[in-house]
């Protein structure tokens, strides 16, 4: 009994896999991530009615449906939302295949790693460039993200890399620790004289900006200014790094930043830090997930992105 009941799932297994094609796959990213059958169809270069087919085939295939349909977009189901996971490992696992077949002497394909857009921007512009130059034929696709997004697109193997500001301490996650981020609290020079009058209690009466309140600097800089008596009333959340300077530079509230976006500002006196004691400082690393089988091209990223830093550190 036991033995009929393991071969004849054995055997649902196997037709499974004859029945899915990479094409499958495919139609089910891109519906992903285009969020429309038009868009997605576009990207694949079919006509609509073939992208259709495809997820109907999986749909059939897998026996779940894969996305709500809804006059605005889709959405995916909780299988969807499974699935996901293995339609991302598949076309990885394939690029790694063709990659290792063609027995590469250059790195080639995509790499998508997702970052803080301060980060990017202060830190890790230089190294993108470089590498850009040297590397032509990888696609490098780099998305913003806070810390959170960063992670659960590692978790699903929906990123080969992410760069996030602290060790998540997760069993699935490989961290390299790449370098260590100041985080301060900035003003104009006039809200900055006020401060220093009356002290940072005047900031009660300020707006708060940062990059948002999923970012991680955000949770700790609330600890920290409700620390010095100073309760969050009124918050101003701005994805933007430049906008974000441009605005406190008018005397609009007060900002949170990695030091060093606000070098030239600090030194031109556009900006001025605000006397906080307690100093927010944040371990940035690169994540992988650690069952994820690098490619190649994403060996030699991860390589040649970690020496970059190596090397900034030691100069």
């Amino acid at each position: 009994m036991n033995a009929y009941y393991f071969k004849s799932k054995y055997r649902k297994v196997i037709d499974v896999i004859d029945l899915l094609e990479g094409r499958f796959f495919l139609a089910f990213i891109a519906l992903l991530e285009e969020k429309s059958f038009s868009r997605a169809a576009d990207r694949l270069g079919y006509v609509q009615s073939t992208v259709t087919t495809h997820i109907q085939q999986l749909e059939k295939i897998s026996e779940q449906k894969l996305f709500h349909r809804y006059p605005r977009g889709i959405e995916l189901t909780e299988a969807g939302k499974v699935f996901s996971k293995y339609a991302y490992q598949y076309v990885h696992l394939s690029q790694s295949l063709k990659e290792s077949m063609k027995e590469l002497d250059q790195p080639c394909g995509t790499i998508r790693i997702r970052t803080q857009e301060s980060f990017f921007l202060t830190r890790m512009l230089p190294f993108v460039q470089e590498y850009a130059r040297n590397f032509p034929n990888v696609n490098l696709r780099i998305e913003q993200g806070a810390h959170q997004d960063i992670l659960k697109g590692v978790l699903d193997y929906e990123l080969d890399f992410g760069i996030v500001p602290q060790n998540p301490n997760r069993h699935e996650i490989l961290f390299y620790p790449i370098i260590d981020e100041t985080i301060v609290f900035a003003a104009s020079e006039d809200v900055a004289r006020k401060v220093e009058n009356a002290g940072v209690q005047i900031l009660n009466d300020e707006v708060f900006i940062s990059s948002g309140t999923s970012c991680l600097y955000h949770t700790t800089a609330v600890d920290v200014l409700k620390n010095a008596g100073i309760m969050v009333k009124d918050a101003l959340e701005l994805s933007s790094l430049e906008m974000l300077k441009q605005y406190v530079s008018c005397g609009k509230g007060f900002a949170l930043v990695p030091k060093i976006a606000i070098s030239n500002e600090l030194k031109t006196g556009t900006l001025k830090l605000l006397p906080f004691h307690s100093e927010m400082s944040f371990s940035h690393g690169l994540i992988i997930h650690k069952n994820r089988e690098l490619s190649f091209t994403a060996k030699s990223f991860q390589s040649k992105l970690l020496c970059f830093f190596n090397s900034t550190i030691s100069s």
